[in-house]
């Protein structure tokens, strides 16, 4: 270990205590030791918003293509090819790229209206009932509709695909099937007999040129690999912002009162939720060399967490920054990343989101959270939100 500091700080992101309220630690984390060493779990964590910005955008240090969350990292998994979170360059620019091509504005507002649709009727048969689970009856099942409309899943197999993604990280050890995409293996040979307008038909008979040079289809491996890593992203961290959403709205009841005075503050609103509470706590990355950070060394082989939510919080960069605020000027927030890795579903995401929150103020303006029914999200400690959200409504 090449860190020193006389601070008595201690951060444990597998403690349940800390995990419950991070911001008092996060806050001696920034002021007393921005680089801290956890020496039982052997990993060094960047706190500031400086630093962790800095790390995201070293793709050749700070790298993914040994995991991008702390239990794939501690686990020493061999990830597929495909799996473009956790891969660099070249082989991340060019499935990127190729990625790219599927969340065009042309896919977003085609889907669009059919979001909307499938928002209200969710949402119909919940007027008059006394309260809804934000997670459970609006929050799980929008994002996994939408990602298996664009992905080309059939809509009776919806529900399964949902509750074997939202699954994944709580029993389950990290990868094999999941990680894999053994999960579409059915769906892909059956697209290639029945080719449509989605996501897999597109990647079936997409050509690049890969980094060898060569032009070529993609393998089977990385086109399960593709298809899994979309769908894991676009149902985890959309779930988690929407009950993020609920809660921090029902924390606030002035801030919602806000939109619906003013609709047009919604995406801001969306934007302060995912800065204040977003679903991604933390960025794992493998450091490949040595580096510096104030003025103290990170051993290459090392593990790093990049405190996204500290980085949030963090008074050099946000003014009041404990303060919910949804007309807050927007401040480049790290929910989503920085960089080459920045989100590449961020604006479905977004989309989402807001949808979610229209549709929701257009039938119950006013909605209490049940504290006592709240389950909180269990899987990778890398996430944050909840996995039940109880709430009740006039």
């Amino acid at each position: 270990m090449t860190t020193t500091t006389t601070s008595d700080v201690y951060y444990d992101p597998y403690d349940a205590a800390i995990d419950a309220d991070p911001y008092p630690t996060f806050r001696r984390l920034r002021e007393e030791a921005p680089l801290y060493y956890n020496e039982p779990h052997d990993f060094y964590a960047l706190s500031r918003y400086e630093d962790v910005e800095r790390a995201l955008i070293d793709k050749d240090t700070f790298i993914s293509g040994r995991g991008v969350t702390v239990g794939i990292l501690e686990a020493g998994i061999d990830l597929p090819p495909g799996t473009v979170l956790m891969e660099d360059p070249p082989a991340h620019t060019i499935h990127r790229r190729l990625l790219s091509r599927l969340f065009t504005a042309r896919q977003l507002t085609a889907i669009e209206p059919k979001t909307r649709q499938f928002c209200a009727d969710l949402l119909d048969p919940l007027v008059g009932s006394g309260g809804f689970d934000f997670v459970q009856d609006v929050g799980a099942p929008v994002p996994t509709k939408v990602i298996s409309m664009l992905i080309g899943i059939p809509e009776s197999d919806t529900e399964s695909v949902r509750d074997q993604l939202t699954g994944f990280g709580e029993d389950r050890e990290p990868g094999g099937e999941m990680l894999s995409g053994e999960l579409f293996a059915e769906y892909i040979d059956w697209r290639v007999q029945h080719p449509s307008d989605d996501i897999m038909t597109q990647l079936l008979y997409a050509e690049f040129e890969d980094e060898h040079g060569e032009v070529r289809r993609l393998t089977r491996t990385e086109l399960l690999a593709y298809v899994n890593i979309v769908a894991l992203a676009g149902n985890h961290t959309t779930r988690l912002l929407i009950g993020w959403i609920g809660k921090l709205l029902s924390d606030h009841p002035d801030q919602r009162r806000l939109l619906l005075e003013d609709r047009s503050l919604i995406p801001g609103a969306v934007e302060e939720c995912m800065r204040a509470e977003g679903p991604t706590g933390a960025a794992a990355r493998y450091v490949a060399r040595d580096v510096e950070v104030r003025g103290q060394v990170i051993p290459e082989g090392s593990h790093a967490m990049l405190l996204v939510l500290s980085a949030n919080h963090d008074e050099r960069r946000f003014d009041d920054p404990d303060r919910f605020d949804i007309t807050r000027a927007p401040g480049n927030h790290l929910t989503l990343g920085f960089g080459t890795h920045y989100c590449l579903g961020q604006a479905l995401a977004r989309l989402e989101a807001r949808i979610v929150l229209e549709e929701v103020l257009e039938r119950f303006p006013e909605w209490t959270v049940d504290e006592g029914g709240i389950e909180l999200h269990k899987g990778e400690i890398d996430l944050r939100g909840f996995d039940r959200l109880p709430v009740s409504v006039p």
